[in-house]
């Protein structure tokens, strides 16, 4: 079910649809506003990264182009772009951005057509500024355009993966349905977009027009732009005590590889108790460069690129990789990981197009105690960074990662006593930011002022598990499909929560997505006991569900184990809801939660949609909801504490955009 929202300025059209875009008068140039996940920034003011960037979105911009969206159908162009709307330019269009404040540098989030077999094109994008300074940028579409159903694949010629499963495109099975039902090519096609830095040249004022202009001579039909990014870059910093990479024979042109000579300098500063220096440059680097006890520092982000092929290994690996490619790993749990290594000031150019599960071909990965990552960006590899403990006192700062075919940083398995903290993720294909406590629980991590935008499949934040986790301060925006903002999931072999879990400060913007297996509406925040009991103290406080286009809070446990499994000790305080498509809470699970000085507005259906375990007993729910006070008129009397309120798939009604709280 779509749900079509207007944003501020903009006039509401279905998805799909495409509407003139705002345009100045003849002769007229308009600002354009700076916006934090598509919002006034004053609206998520406190919440998630600050990295020095400032966002804009191109269907605020002046352009002849046209405006795509808003809409929030999975498998579409609208949805998948920040805010769920972006600029359509034909050759010839162009869409233009006014600096905010002065910068040097920007990145442009854009989406160009796939080639009619799969694999990718390209296309030039012209950028001026002030009508001169002009350059190219290549656009390219080899990273985005996956297909069909999980783990998907770059054809969009392909049949069905798995016709045994059921899908809700026929309602059916397609192996056991006759007459075999006609499932449209290409089937479910996402991860459509992708972004590209480029350095101006020099820095130029607030005030100056950034122009995105597609040439006559593209050969893409329609450049998608979403947004710009604009910021001032330092200049590159230098370490001339630190064992410079040059001097052991690393390429800084990206003609020969320099992996060997990376090992070296670590080598050698490891002997002389030094750090490794990276100068500005191109380094290819097509395998995994291992790190333990050493620093290694570049010259920034923007200067020191670290950039590999994936390449095809002879025999599979005992991990079961099929493949390598450029990344930084600490030594496997198994041998005792590594400790004391700090990595800092560069960027990791992968290659990887497809996803293979077994694959170890993340930015960084591997076991790292007593560590530190920083100032890093992370663009085309599977995983950002994925961690395989036990492992613990690992702090990662201050990192931008965007365009994984899966997740942006995972605790996977015993990582401990750990923070992920101001960090910016965009356009993962799987989890932004996970805890996932298989076998092992994760314990005492903190992810705090992070800002996940646009994950493609599954959610922003997800917690599978664990004791004494905080998840604080982040702003989480657009998930797509099959996820949401954030959810508390007992599923994939994890660990039982135990303990406290904090889930404090948080935003999560037009969250709350279709599930398109179950064909229901999820929570921005969302609760499923699929494998265990979550009974450990949960403590939802202070966050705030902006825009959320089904409920803002779920209960869920699947169907099958729904008298098995229930959700219990869950307390919520000091919560805003402002928006909803449907309910403030939807219960479908049996258990039992409490709302403490909980504000909601603008709700579109029921407030409290309580299914419980679906038996409809004369005692009532299964589910118990406890008022502690303070939470106004839409916690009714009526509905306390399990009164049966079910409506198993209501409709959703669009709610207004955000606005400032009383």
């Amino acid at each position: 079910m779509a749900v079509v929202t207007a944003t501020a300025g903009l006039t509401a059209v279905p998805a799909g649809v495409v509407a003139a875009a705002p345009a100045g008068a003849a002769g007229e140039t308009q600002a354009t506003p700076v916006t934090r996940a598509g919002l006034d920034p004053a609206l998520v003011a406190g919440r998630g990264a600050d990295l020095g960037f400032l966002e804009q979105e191109a269907e605020r911009a002046p352009t002849d182009g046209t405006v795509i969206g808003p809409g929030r159908t999975a498998y579409t162009l609208a949805a998948e772009a920040s805010g769920r709307s972006a600029v359509g330019l034909a050759p010839g269009q162009y869409v233009e951005f006014t600096l905010p404040r002065a910068a040097n540098a920007i990145t442009v989030r854009y989406s160009i057509p796939d080639a009619p077999n799969g694999g990718g094109t390209t296309a030039p994008l012209d950028v001026s500024v002030n009508g001169r300074h002009r350059s190219t940028m290549t656009l390219t579409s080899q990273y985005a355009w996956l297909y069909n159903q999980y783990p998907f694949t770059n054809d969009p010629t392909a049949d069905v993966l798995h016709p045994d499963w059921w899908i809700t495109e026929c309602g059916c099975v397609p192996d056991a349905t006759t007459p075999a039902p006609v499932i449209p090519k290409p089937f479910r096609p996402n991860h459509f977009y992708d972004e590209q830095r480029l350095l101006l040249g020099r820095t130029f004022p607030a005030g100056a027009h950034i122009r995105l202009r597609v040439p006559q001579r593209s050969e893409a039909a329609t450049t998608v732009i979403d947004l710009m990014d604009s910021q001032l870059v330092a200049p590159p910093k230098a370490d001339p005590s630190a064992a410079n990479v040059l001097a052991f024979g690393a390429d800084p042109s990206g003609r020969r590889d320099s992996a060997d000579a990376i090992d070296k300098a670590i080598a050698f500063a490891r002997r002389a108790h030094l750090k490794v220096y990276i100068p500005p440059g191109t380094y290819q680097v097509s395998r995994h460069i291992i790190v333990d006890d050493i620093t290694v520092e570049g010259a920034g982000s923007w200067y020191t690129i670290i950039k590999g092929h994936q390449v095809t290994l002879a025999a599979p690996a005992p991990d079961g990789s099929v493949h390598t490619g450029v990344g930084f790993y600490g030594k496997d749990a198994s041998a005792g990981g590594s400790h004391h290594v700090h990595l800092s000031g560069f960027a990791i150019e992968g290659d990887v197009r497809e996803r293979i599960d077994t694959d170890q071909v993340n930015g960084i990965g591997g076991a790292l105690s007593d560590s530190t990552i920083e100032g890093l960006y992370i663009h085309h590899t599977k995983v950002g960074m994925w961690f395989d403990g036990p492992m613990s006192n690992l702090r990662i700062t201050g990192n931008q990662i965007a365009d994984q075919i899966a997740d942006g940083i995972n605790f996977h398995t015993g990582v401990t006593d750990s923070l992920v903290s101001d960090n910016f993720i965009r356009n993962t294909g799987d989890d932004g930011l996970a805890m996932w406590s298989e076998k092992t629980e994760d314990a005492g991590d903190v992810f705090d002022h992070n800002t996940v935008q646009t994950p493609v499949l599954a959610n922003g934040i997800a917690l599978y598990g664990g004791t004494d986790n905080t998840v604080s301060g982040n702003l989480v925006a657009d998930p797509v499909r099959e996820g949401s903002g954030i959810q508390v999931g007992s599923r994939f072999g994890a660990e039982a929560f135990t303990g406290h879990l904090w889930i404090t400060d948080n935003t999560t913007v037009r969250a709350g997505t279709y599930e398109l297996n179950w064909n229901i509406g999820l929570g921005a925040i969302w609760f499923y006991a699929l494998e265990k009991d979550i009974g450990a103290d949960v403590e939802v406080v202070g966050d705030s569900f902006l825009d959320n286009t089904y409920n803002a809070v779920m209960f869920v446990a699947d169907w099958p184990v729904k008298d098995k499994y229930s959700i219990t000790n869950v307390h919520f305080k000091d919560i805003k809801v402002d928006g909803t498509g449907t309910s403030v809470v939807s219960a479908r699970a049996a258990g039992a939660a409490s709302f403490e000085d909980v504000q909601a507005r603008n709700v579109g259906a029921v407030s409290v949609n309580n299914c419980g375990s679906f038996h409809f007993t004369p005692a009532g729910s299964e589910f118990s909801v406890s008022d502690r006070g303070g939470n106004g008129s839409w916690l009714a009397p009526w509905e306390l504490p399990n009164t049966i309120t079910c409506d198993d798939r209501p409709a959703a009604v669009p709610p207004p955009a955000p606005s400032p709280w009383p």
